[in-house]
């Protein structure tokens, strides 16, 4: 049997017709950029997510940047963020202008760690260089960050807050999705992800119309919205008249069309996706470390990720048994070339801990308890 990391094609042929049906109407009607699915998936994306509104664009990068862009955070700014997640979290950060500060993440739960964050702030503060504007929290592996406690240390600084949820869309702490806490979150929707297109795509969520009329004028090179018209007269497309230097971030209209289904059936999956953790932890209690989620949070299981003292070796012999596996973020992004002389307050000990520890196993809605059985015990059979 051939064991996929992630089984898209099983999804697939589990909805074909109705993701037929969508293609088939966007090749009818012809508006392959911002069509009317674009807009019907912004509704019901931000129904599901808890917020007044959403935004799409083309990919999880530009997503995190727009809201960054949109507030005006630039040069000699500090975006507060962590390391042991993809570039995309702090990449985005130079964009602007700005530094990352990399602040370490909690050993169970690998999240942004509230003590840590609060250090590093007070420690920017002190040292005078930057002024901190933001903060990005990823929800890595598909579970929410500690948002009450960041939330609370955004505000006692008085920086904006973003939720990186690219991994964890859909994921809930206390029954709240991210954004009851922070000032936007954002997501991705790479073929990989639990919300994945059949191609690139992102969008941010948000409850401040005003910060997503910006937010549409940058994702459409700075284009004109209706608050830039008060008191000018342009007859012409307001794409025509261009307001702040923005950039070219739209989703495809076809992805949009994509997305709508795969949301309709996007609860079920999550149900599915915990079904599977579950079974994972039952399957391979004492002889790994599972992992945790915080009290209250409800993970949607982009991966599921276990730590062991040689994940190399596991995952050499996990692949002569046919079992796929992947190591993520091997090096933290403080270690990287690009990144190294960017400020990482304390150190960071945890994130350089878990990167040569953590393996993750194949993890998708599809997973069957069949499958599951024969990973665990060829997890359990490995003797290094």
């Amino acid at each position: 049997m051939t064991i996929a990391f992630i089984d898209l094609a099983a999804q697939q042929r589990r909805i074909k017709p109705a993701i037929d049906a969508a293609i088939q109407r966007v090749l009818a009607h012809g508006g392959y950029v911002m069509g009317p699915e674009v807009r019907q998936f912004e509704e019901a994306l931000a129904a599901f997510g808890g917020a007044r509104r959403a935004l799409s664009c083309g990919n999880g990068t530009d997503a995190i940047a727009l809201p960054l862009m949109a507030w005006g955070i630039g040069a000699g700014d500090a975006v507060f963020c962590p390391s042991f997640t993809f570039a995309a979290t702090a990449e985005v950060v130079p964009w602007t202008g700005a530094e990352p500060v990399f602040v370490d993440i909690l050993p169970d739960t690998y999240n942004l760690d509230p003590a840590k964050l609060e250090a590093a702030i007070l420690a920017i503060e002190e040292e005078g260089r930057l002024a901190p504007k933001a903060i990005i929290a990823v929800d890595l592996f598909g579970q929410p960050a500690d948002y009450p406690a960041i939330s609370a240390i955004a505000k006692r600084h008085g920086l904006k807050l973003i939720s990186d949820s690219a991994q964890g869309f859909g994921c809930t702490l206390n029954g709240q999705h991210p954004l009851h806490w922070a000032d936007v979150a954002t997501t991705s929707f790479f073929p990989a992800k639990p919300l994945g297109a059949y191609g690139d795509g992102g969008a941010v969520l948000t409850d401040d119309d005003a910060l997503w009329d910006v937010m549409d004028s940058l994702r459409v090179h700075g284009k004109a919205v209706v608050g830039d018209l008060k008191g000018r007269s342009f007859d012409h497309d307001p794409k025509y008249l261009n307001m702040r230097i923005g950039m070219n971030s739209r989703l495809d209209t076809m992805q949009a069309a994509i997305l709508l289904e795969k949301l309709k059936v996007f609860p079920e999956e999550i149900e599915a996706r915990q079904a599977a953790a579950d079974r994972y932890a039952e399957g391979l209690k004492g002889a790994v470390i599972t992992p945790a989620v915080i009290d209250g949070g409800r993970s949607v299981w982009a991966q599921y990720t276990i730590e062991h003292t040689d994940p190399d070796g596991l995952a050499a012999h996990l692949k002569t048994q046919g079992v796929p596996t992947a190591r993520y973020y091997p090096i933290p992004m403080h270690r990287q070339d690009p990144y190294a002389h960017y400020a990482q307050p304390g150190g960071l000990p945890v994130s350089n801990a878990a990167a040569v520890r953590v393996i993750s196993l194949p993890m998708h809605a599809d997973l069957t308890a069949d499958v599951q059985a024969e990973i665990c015990a060829a997890v359990r059979s490995y003797n290094g």
